[in-house]
């Protein structure tokens, strides 16, 4: 299956959001990375993991040359995964910066505000009816 690497938040894939949305998220300005523009360096991560975290270098640190931005990637024990989670990472937040408002995760933002608000409008709404049917009814 394929997904949009801004579909994928640390290590969980929101496969059915992005399909929901992917007709509404303006995914046009997403900054492309060129492989060039980057330095990845691997150090030792910390925290639980035992010795694939505390001996291995399986943490990366990835910093895109022209703009400064450094990511630094330590969700899984596996190098490889650390690495393209990383990358994600770097296009989200370099899609953040240069896009402000027109980021995806604002527009995704946006859309579940919208979603929120019109639950809470279905929810005032019963609950108005409910008290009515309730006058109507003698039962208060």
């Amino acid at each position: 299956m394929l997904v949009n690497p801004l579909c994928r938040l640390h290590g969980v894939i929101y496969s059915r959001l992005c399909t929901a949305l992917k007709h509404t998220i303006d995914f046009s300005k997403v900054p492309k990375i060129n492989e060039f523009d980057l330095t990845e360096n691997f150090v030792r991560g910390s925290g639980p993991g035992g010795s694939a975290v505390n001996k291995n270098a399986n943490c990366v640190v990835l910093t895109h040359v022209p703009t400064g931005t450094v990511v630094k990637c330590h969700i899984s024990r596996c190098q490889d995964e650390n690495r393209k989670l990383a990358r994600e990472m770097l296009i989200a937040k370099l899609d953040e910066d240069l896009n402000g408002d027109n980021s995806v995760a604002a527009q995704r933002k946006r859309l579940e505000e919208k979603k929120y608000k019109r639950s809470e409008y279905k929810k005032k709404k019963m609950a108005h009816l409910k008290s009515e049917w309730r006058k109507r009814e003698g039962l208060d």
